[in-house]
């Protein structure tokens, strides 16, 4: 495995605590990576260290978590010298046990402890649950072995997560319905471990979830979205669509979507099946690290054809669209996405019907449809919706000739006509303006005019008609 500052950092603070008499392992998910041959995002630290201890042992510390026993470690730095982009900071909690969480998120009480093995038992799944000494017995500094099984040799497993994380299985750590219950997230994280993973999830863990599903209903609706979006953007969207519905999730946290279950299309445009079963397929198109705003685009596009489904000569879902803007406005707003978010994953949503119209689209049209913010969005998304149903992509292909070649000076030309001008020209600003000025940009687009004067003397006409 490559050098990692991050790795490098966390040795150094585990030997730090080792050389003050304290017991520190790295702890948690960057060993669980480790042992599938990932690259951990950060570094964990789990010591017999107090807090108060560690925030006098480094110079550069922050006590986000003291109460629960964690203080950020960052990075030794020469003075003057600017922080890295790439160094972040290391997380050090102390060996603890939790009390009640009466809220469903936090410990009401922490008391530290002494025991490795009594901390790993109050975590959330076996998996997580992993202990690992990098300093091999109190040897040099190395980094982790290419070769991830000869790491096992120095992980500290207390709870069986090495067997889980060999058979690929997601398991709470003790009673599932006590950990859910402690931290109502798990009951999303789980899903979103097994997906990531292509885990399973075992029985009683599952059986568990499905038992307390309705809680999540007690969790911050920001938390429950960025846990769905990670889900969305991971590179394996649809398994974990199809666990949420399994776990009695999804009716919980998207329940617009679990009304497309069952929901029929006419089969000559969608043979794969009903609108459940069309989403699922575009979802697992979703590429690894795609943006959270195409994500949910491509998982609510249809999400207006439950509400309009009816049956005439053949199945229809007149005015789809405008409802599913509505219900994705709605959605956004319920899992407080920024407006700029919002603004786009509405536009997903409301254009994604405009490529069949594209070839007879007037070049104004088209020039203002390829205007749309983060077109290539659009184009991803129509992409996987075609493929996702009858795999024709002859509007796909057109489309995007067309705005592959078309120069962006094309597209958006410099006006040859303002409101300013219109003013000199001696005309009253009036609600007109925009009519004509709209009508005057058209006729740029489409060729008929190339200057000022032309332009002035078209609105000239427009105002006369009117």
């Amino acid at each position: 495995m490559p050098a990692s500052p991050q790795f490098d950092a966390a040795c150094h603070i585990l030997a730090t605590l080792r050389a003050a008499g304290y017991e520190a392992y790295l702890a948690g998910g960057c060993v669980r990576d480790l042992l599938l041959g990932r690259e951990p995002g950060d570094y964990d630290i789990a010591t017999s260290a107090r807090p108060e201890v560690v925030l006098d042992m480094f110079p550069r510390t922050f006590a986000v978590g003291a109460h629960f026993g964690v203080v950020l470690v960052a990075h030794e730095i020469e003075p003057g010298q600017p922080e890295p982009a790439s160094h972040k900071p290391t997380e050090v909690a102390t060996f603890r046990s939790d009390g009640a969480y009466s809220d469903g998120r936090r410990p009401d009480e922490v008391r530290y402890t002494l025991s490795a093995e009594e901390d790993v038992e109050r975590r959330d799944f076996t998996i997580n649950g992993l202990l690992l000494d990098p300093l091999r017995g109190g040897g040099p500094l190395e980094q982790p072995l290419a070769d991830p099984e000869q790491l096992q040799a120095d992980v500290i497993d207390h709870v069986g997560g090495l067997a889980d994380l060999h058979a690929g299985i997601v398991r709470a750590i003790g009673r599932p319905e006590r950990r859910f219950e402690e931290d109502h997230l798990r009951l999303l994280r789980a899903v979103r471990f097994a997906a990531r993973f292509g885990f399973s999830i075992e029985p009683a863990t599952h059986a568990a979830m499905r038992h307390l599903a309705a809680r999540i209903h007690a969790v911050s609706r920001e938390r429950v979205r960025d846990e769905l979006t990670k889900m969305l953007t991971e590179g394996l969207a649809r398994h974990a669509f199809e666990l949420l519905d399994e776990t009695g999730l999804l009716v919980h946290v998207l329940p617009e979507v679990a009304r497309m279950k069952g929901v029929e299309q006419p089969p000559q445009f969608h043979p794969e099946g009903d609108v459940w079963t069309h989403t699922l397929l575009l979802l697992a198109q979703l590429e690894p690290g795609c943006s959270l705003t195409l994500a949910w685009g491509a998982l609510l596009h249809d999400i207006g054809k439950p509400a309009t489904f009816r049956r005439a000569e053949r199945i229809r879902f007149d005015g789809h669209v405008e409802i599913g803007m509505a219900i994705a406005t709605e959605i956004c707003r319920r899992f407080r996405f920024s407006n700029d978010e919002t603004a786009q994953i509405v536009a997903l949503v409301e254009h994604h019907m405009r490529f069949m119209d594209a070839p007879r689209m007037k070049a104004s049209t088209l020039k203002r449809f390829f205007r749309l913010d983060h077109f290539d969005e659009h184009l991803a998304l129509h992409k996987m919706d075609c493929l996702a149903a009858s795999g024709n992509l002859d509007n796909w292909e057109f489309v995007r000739g067309r705005f592959a070649a078309m120069p962006e000076e094309t597209v958006r030309p410099a006006p040859l006509l303002t409101g300013r001008d219109l003013i000199a020209a001696g005309y009253t600003p009036g609600p007109q303006f925009k009519q004509i000025l709209h009508a005057v940009e058209d006729a740029q687009l489409e060729g008929a005019i190339h200057t000022a004067d032309e332009a002035l003397a078209l609105a000239r006409e427009y105002f006369s008609s009117l």
